[in-house]
């Protein structure tokens, strides 16, 4: 980041774009909650592993810095 011209710029646009990610999530859910799409079986499902994508990419992400640290 510090020895790449515009690096900050990189990381920063990345954070953001993470946030962003997760505040879509909210809103779809959201929106799903108040049209009430839940109660269709395939929807729900389909969801259901849309999320667990999300959770399995976020951990990977959260735990990438270990690797890196460890030696």
């Amino acid at each position: 980041m510090r020895d790449v011209q515009g690096g900050w710029f990189v990381r920063n646009c990345h954070v953001r774009g993470a946030n962003f990610i997760f505040i879509c999530v909210y809103l779809h859910i959201g929106r799903g909650l108040y049209y009430g799409s839940y109660l269709i079986k395939s929807v729900w499902f389909r969801g259901i592993a849309i999320l667990i994508l999300l959770m399995a990419i976020a951990f990977l992400g959260y735990v990438l810095p270990w690797g890196r640290m460890s030696y």
